[in-house]
């Protein structure tokens, strides 16, 4: 059984900063293609970034192109999300997602087999 766990989320004035990870087990990270999605209250969840398998291959919605960066450390089988320059519009519960058969990186929820829990991110203005 694959789990996926964040962590990471918070409350951030705008203009900070936050990290949040995504710990895999029970398969190695470096099996999947991996993503992280968002869902504000009263909205559908949303596409943020995604990362290919062996990491080489990354892509970013176009409301967070150049202040996320998703990176991945397959030797501890965990993903990353550094989100700069935070925005009141980025707050969302975020969730990373994985996926067992394609390379990546994959934009759609459908696409992925395993997601985590969600962990909060409140940006205030």
């Amino acid at each position: 059984q694959v789990q996926l766990v964040e962590s990471g989320g918070g409350l951030v004035q705008a203009g900070g900063s936050l990290r949040l990870s995504c710990a895999v087990s029970g398969r190695t990270a470096r099996s999947y293609a991996m993503g992280w999605f968002r869902q504000a209250p009263g909205k559908e969840r949303e596409f943020v970034a995604a990362i290919s398998w062996t990491g080489a291959s990354t892509d970013y919605a176009d409301s967070v192109k150049g202040r996320f960066t998703f990176s991945r450390a397959n030797d501890r089988n965990t993903v990353y999300l550094v989100m700069n320059s935070l925005k009141p519009e980025d707050t969302a519960v975020y969730y990373c997602a994985a996926d067992l058969t394609h390379l990546g990186p994959l934009y759609f929820p459908d696409e992925y087999d395993y997601w985590g829990q969600g962990t909060q991110v409140t940006v205030s203005s």
